[in-house]
């Protein structure tokens, strides 16, 4: 089998494009392409409310930032996942700066031979890229509070 190609690994201030990481992922030697959308909700729930966090909260906005070398951490996430074969192509891009609800946060893609391979990398690349990657969200919300989310 030939080598995985990670096409997209980026940080960026600009609003994010779905069809630039399907692009970059298709691939005539992929069955599947697996896309996953992250996007700012109208709501969360905050560490403050009812003490526990179960309570949902109107969201007014966030902003997301990133260490400066977040974008290495991404490819090398991604460099990682590709190793082992199971994916055709691999590509992502987060957003960082100030964003709106509805606004998209998080783009990642996976195209693999079968679509089993296409969902399991995915997931795994999504779940470790908020897992790993130093991006922090500074959550605003329509009372007045906030919170950093993802911080070390």
């Amino acid at each position: 089998m030939a080598g995985v190609t990670v096409t997209l690994a980026e940080i960026r201030e600009t609003p994010l494009s779905v069809d630039e990481v399907l692009a970059g992922v298709s691939s005539p030697r992929a069955g599947g392409v697996c896309l996953f959308i992250g996007t700012v909700r109208d709501h969360d729930r905050p560490a403050h409310a009812d003490g526990a966090g179960t309570t949902d909260a109107p969201v007014a906005h966030l902003d997301y930032s990133a260490h400066p070398q977040a974008a290495e951490a991404a490819r090398a996430l991604a460099e990682r996942l590709a190793a082992d074969g199971r994916a055709v192509r691999i590509g992502l891009v987060h957003r960082v700066g100030h964003l709106e609800v509805g606004d998209v946060a998080v783009v990642v893609g996976v195209s693999a031979e079968h679509r089993a391979e296409a969902f399991e990398v995915c997931r795994e690349l999504i779940d470790e890229l908020k897992a790993t990657v130093p991006i922090w969200k500074h959550q605003l919300f329509a009372d007045g509070a906030d919170e950093w989310v993802g911080l070390p």
